[in-house]
């Protein structure tokens, strides 16, 4: 099979010493890996593992002043900084959570502050579409030193994980603009955490989770008659840096579940 190359621009500035490396990703024409600044050749044929800075203003330390680098290149870097997330969208539902009903698996919480006491409660999504919702993570280290984030502790992680499970379509109500989709993949995606550019996605696992979600997200707005599936869908695809072509749509159109 031919080798095809597709160009894609990283979504937050890599060091400098690493914007002339090639960095493996894999694409194709249904999708493109899109984010910002400048131009980095990828092989399709080429599968090691690298780490990719994804286009979401996020830092779960809201440390957006920490640098990796010298003070004397706070100018050339100022740049590179992603912008810290809005404000939660007013009026948002809040769904408040801490170290007990994480350690217990409890989802009550989202169910009482959402009223989707099931994934088949939802009638109507577009009270949720507007409102959109979020997460307070009101979590006590055992050690106060404990450098970790929140989405590097395995407890926090698994709550995630089961409610991802019993609500595949969730990311779709998400407050995306105030960092909530960002956090959301954080919990369910490899990553590394950076002082800099804030959560580092590994790109396959990253890749994967967002097709799952395509996927998952476009049959359940079409089924709910929610207007315009496919934007909403690109637009939550383009929040993590990936640009959803219509051919992709067509497919799942022409050949829907049974």
């Amino acid at each position: 099979m031919a080798t095809t190359t597709t160009t894609i621009k990283p979504l937050f500035p890599l060091s400098p010493s690493s914007l002339n490396k090639i960095v493996p990703f894999t694409t194709n024409h249904l999708f493109s890996f899109k984010p910002f600044s400048d131009s980095i050749s990828i092989s399709r044929q080429q599968h090691q593992r690298q780490l990719v800075a994804v286009s979401v203003a996020f830092n779960p330390s809201g440390n957006y002043d920490m640098s990796l680098f010298d003070d004397d290149d706070d100018d050339e870097q100022d740049s590179s900084k992603p912008e810290p997330p809005l404000p939660p969208k007013q009026g948002r539902i809040d769904v408040v959570i801490d170290n007990d009903i994480i350690r217990s698996l409890d989802l009550s919480p989202f169910q009482n502050a959402t009223g989707i006491t099931s994934p088949s409660s939802i009638i109507d999504p577009k009270e949720f579409l507007d409102r959109t919702i979020g997460f307070t993570i009101n979590y006590t280290r055992e050690d106060p030193r404990d450098p970790r984030e929140l989405s590097e502790f395995p407890d926090i992680r698994l709550w995630f994980v089961r409610l991802d499970a019993t609500y595949p379509w969730l990311p779709v109500l998400l407050d995306w603009r105030a960092g909530e989709l960002a956090r959301y993949a954080a919990m369910l995606v490899p990553h590394q955490m950076n002082m800099k550019m804030g959560v580092v996605f590994n790109p396959e696992a990253l890749e994967l989770f967002v097709m799952k979600k395509v996927f998952l997200v476009y049959s359940w707005l079409k089924q709910h008659h929610v207007p315009k599936p496919r934007l909403k869908t690109k637009d939550m695809a383009r929040m993590l840096g990936f640009g959803i072509g219509d051919e992709l749509f067509d497919l799942v159109d022409k050949h829907p579940p049974a």
